[in-house]
């Protein structure tokens, strides 16, 4: 498979294969004009359990970008610490109690066609958790990137569960790596309209 052929650019949309070459740096420089230039506090929202290896994407690419000690994104949702169906509403209203003016990045793993497995894909627009397995839950984030880890239309819980962990690591360590870029330029950003302001 030719891979540079796999990216997809949209004014809000955006998809590349996670083997992509400089996809963290691709992908960062798409996504940073959706970030409101006012200052907030940026949320970063991984959605998922390690209950299932195909839903611990989010759990997984939380504890590696949390590991990278971001300065500009709050992290929630970790594999110690999941933020999945059952504490989603409460995760939410403890994030907009705590912080003020929330951006929220919503990431979490998704089904889709065979030719999309393996695909990154970042959207300008809320996450609808849950469709997968047609659960009912409230829409997370400003913004949401998403993780192809498998096939959809057949048996999906059980597609999760048998989903192959390397891939789910693999794409989890890149979705950090994507996020650690965001929030370099965060702070790139913040600094200059410091420096704005002084003048």
């Amino acid at each position: 498979m030719n891979l540079k052929t796999s990216l997809r650019i949209q004014s809000n949309h955006f998809r590349a294969n996670y083997q992509e070459p400089d996809i963290a740096k691709t992908l960062s420089n798409q996504i940073m004009p959706w970030f409101p230039l006012k200052a907030v506090d940026y949320i970063a929202v991984f959605i998922g359990t390690d209950r299932s290896t195909g839903d611990a994407l989010g759990p997984l690419a939380g504890m590696y970008f949390e590991e990278m000690r971001p300065r500009n994104l709050h992290v929630y949702g970790t594999i110690h610490e999941p933020v999945h169906a059952v504490n989603l509403k409460e995760s939410l209203l403890s994030i907009y109690k705590n912080h003020e003016k929330p951006y929220l990045i919503a990431i979490d793993a998704c089904l889709g066609k065979s030719s999309s497995v393996g695909s990154i894909i970042a959207e300008n627009k809320p996450l609808k958790p849950g469709l997968a397995l047609n659960k009912q839950l409230p829409q997370v984030g400003n913004m949401n990137i998403t993780g192809v880890v498998n096939v959809s239309g057949f048996m999906e819980q059980t597609v999760l569960q048998n989903t192959r962990l390397s891939l789910v690591m693999d794409m989890a360590l890149e979705v950090a790596g994507i996020l650690k870029q965001v929030d370099r330029q965060l702070t790139y950003s913040r600094h200059i309209n410091t420096v704005k302001n002084m003048i």
